[in-house]
């Protein structure tokens, strides 16, 4: 579906407000084709106390809505799948949160099964994006 930054927004606030721990969402797509603004919205409509910052340099940041831990993950800067191993995503399984994972795919096997993955890309229009499910 193609979308103005509005409507991703009020996207991912709605998907945030009906999203129930635990629970994996994996966000892919060239940069700057909305993803980190996506994490964000999702994080307002769960109701996060924090504002979502993008982790590239970090990898996770980590924030709380109400009782549920939330993950946000961006596996972009891993050179390789290995690298994942150490981002502690089987204490976040186990923690019973929600994880936002940022190019899922460079984690290979160490990212754990997603419930729903998004890919977003830039439309004809540039104030668009394509987002895809």
């Amino acid at each position: 579906m193609r979308l103005s930054a509005s409507e991703l927004s009020r996207f991912g606030e709605d998907l945030g407000r009906q999203l129930r721990a635990p629970a994996v969402i994996g966000l892919s797509g060239e940069l700057g084709t909305g993803k980190t603004t996506l994490v964000q919205a999702i994080c307002r409509g769960l109701g996060a106390t924090a504002r979502a910052t993008s982790p590239t340099y970090a990898l996770v940041h980590h924030y709380h809505a109400g009782a549920t831990p939330v993950y946000h993950i961006d596996c972009y800067r891993l050179r390789h799948p290995d690298e994942a191993r150490d981002l502690g995503f089987d204490d976040m399984v186990r923690e019973g949160a929600i994880m936002l994972i940022e190019w899922p795919e460079r984690a290979g096997d160490w990212a754990p099964p997603l419930d729903r993955h998004f890919r977003l890309s830039y439309d004809s229009d540039p104030g668009n994006r394509v987002l895809e499910e």
